[in-house]
C-alpha cells in the first residue's frame, strides 16, 4: 500500500473541505462533491489520515465534521429558503475548520473566497482546488488580494487563467473505477449528460442527433441560474426519438452511458474539466467533444473519442464512433483517469508544499 510520506513518524493528516449546497457524496448531481468522495476514499486507501468537513447529512465512510446540513437538504426540509443561508452555511463550515487549524498538516480546500481571510499564516500549509472557471472578474479579484494562497488547476487550460504566484499544479479529476461497469458493445443511442444550459449546449447534441437519425437521451437538472433555457431550447425538440430522463444518480449513470454509442459534449464554455467525459470513458464510452477549454486534455482524438469545431465534424465523427475500441477506451480511463491516481498527484504537491 502506498504511503503518503514514508519518512514520516505518522500519517500525513489531511483535511477536505467540502463546500455547502450538496452533501458527500452527492444523492444525484453534483461533481465536486463526488470528486471530494472518491479523492477522500482514495487517500484513505493510500495511508493518509482523512477528515472531511461537509454537510451533516454527507455518508462518506471517513472522519466527517460538519454540523449543519447542506443547501439541498435546507430546501427539500422548508422549500424557499432565505438567499442568505449559502453565506450562512459557509460561515459555520468556516468556524469548524478554524477551531482545528492545528490538528492537520494540509488544508485542502474546495469552495472558494472565504476560506483564505481565515487562514493568514496557515495559508503555506492549505492547497485550494477551485471546481469552477477562473477567467471571470470575481476570480481576478480574489487571487491579486491573496497572491500566497497555494491553488491547484484541475486542467492546464484553467491553470492559464491562474496567476504564477497561486500556482501549485495541475491534477486532472479521476474518479472510482469500481462504480462504473463498461460495455463493449456499440450502444443503442446517443447520450448527453449535463446542466440543461446555455454553456453545456443540449440543443447542439439534440441537432447532431437529428442529422445522424440516431435517438438521443438527455440527463441532467434544468440550470437554476437560467430556468427558460430549457423551456425555450429543448423541451420544444422532445419526443418520438429525444428523450430527457431528468437528473441521475451514480447507478444510472453508470447503465446511461456504457449503452450508449458515443456520449456528445457541445460545451460553449472554456470547461475546467469536464468529469462526464471521464465517466463515458468509465464505461468504454467514446466521447464527441467540442474542443473548448479542457476538452484536449481530457479526449485522445481516434483513442477515446473525437474533438471537433462544430455540428458538422460531430456528425461526421457519429458516423467513425464504430472505429474505436471500447476496450482500448476503458484501458485508457484505467491508465489516465482513476481516483487512485487523482489522490497521488496531490499527495506529490502536499509533500513539495511541505518540503518548501
Amino acid at each position: 500500500m502506498l504511503k503518503c510520506a514514508p519518512e514520516r513518524p505518522r500519517p500525513l493528516r489531511v483535511a477536505h473541505v467540502a463546500p455547502s449546497i450538496f452533501p458527500v457524496p452527492p444523492l444525484d448531481h453534483g461533481g465536486t462533491e463526488r470528486v471530494i468522495h472518491d479523492l477522500c476514499m482514495a487517500m484513505q486507501s493510500q495511508g493518509c489520515d482523512v477528515t472531511l468537513f461537509a454537510a451533516s447529512e454527507s455518508t462518506t465512510p471517513i472522519k466527517r465534521i460538519g454540523r449543519l446540513p447542506s443547501l439541498q437538504a435546507l430546501e427539500t426540509e422548508h422549500g424557499c429558503v432565505p438567499p442568505s443561508i449559502p453565506s450562512v452555511l459557509e460561515a459555520v463550515r468556516m468556524e469548524e475548520v478554524r477551531q482545528r487549524l492545528d490538528d492537520f498538516d494540509i488544508l485542502h480546500f474546495h469552495g472558494e473566497f472565504f476560506h483564505a481571510a481565515l487562514l493568514g499564516e496557515h495559508r503555506s500549509k492549505s492547497l485550494t482546488t477551485i471546481h469552477w472557471r477562473v477567467d471571470e472578474l470575481d476570480r481576478q479579484l480574489f487571487f491579486a488580494a491573496f497572491p500566497d494562497l497555494p491553488v491547484a488547476a484541475i486542467s492546464a487550460s484553467q491553470q492559464s487563467g491562474i496567476p504564477q504566484s497561486n500556482r501549485a499544479g495541475v491534477v486532472l479529476h479521476g474518479v472510482a473505477s469500481e462504480r462504473f461497469e463498461p460495455c463493449f458493445d456499440p450502444g443503442r443511442y446517443l447520450a448527453f449528460i449535463g446542466r440543461m444550459t446555455d454553456q453545456k449546449r443540449p440543443d447542439k447534441a439534440i441537432e447532431v442527433a437529428i442529422r445522424c437519425g440516431l435517438p438521443i437521451k438527455l440527463a441532467g437538472t434544468v440550470d437554476v441560474g437560467n430556468p427558460r433555457y430549457f423551456d425555450e431550447h429543448v423541451r420544444p425538440k422532445l419526443g418520438r426519438n429525444i428523450d430527457y430522463v431528468g437528473p441521475i444518480g451514480d447507478a444510472a449513470k453508470s447503465d446511461f452511458l456504457r449503452n450508449a454509442t458515443a456520449l456528445l459534449f457541445p460545451i460553449d464554455w472554456p470547461e475546467p474539466f469536464g468529469l462526464v467525459m471521464i465517466e463515458a470513458m468509465a464505461c468504454g464510452t467514446p466521447v464527441i467533444a467540442w474542443n473548448r477549454g479542457s476538452v484536449c486534455e481530457v479526449v485522445e482524438q481516434g483513442v477515446t473519442g473525437f474533438i471537433v469545431e462544430n455540428e458538422e465534424e460531430a456528425v461526421e465523427a457519429v458516423s467513425r464512433v464504430h472505429t474505436l475500441d471500447r476496450r482500448r477506451i476503458r484501458a485508457r480511463f484505467e491508465e489516465r483517469f482513476t481516483s487512485e491516481r487523482m489522490a497521488r498527484d496531490y499527495i506529490d504537491i502536499y509533500e513539495r508544499m511541505l518540503a518548501a
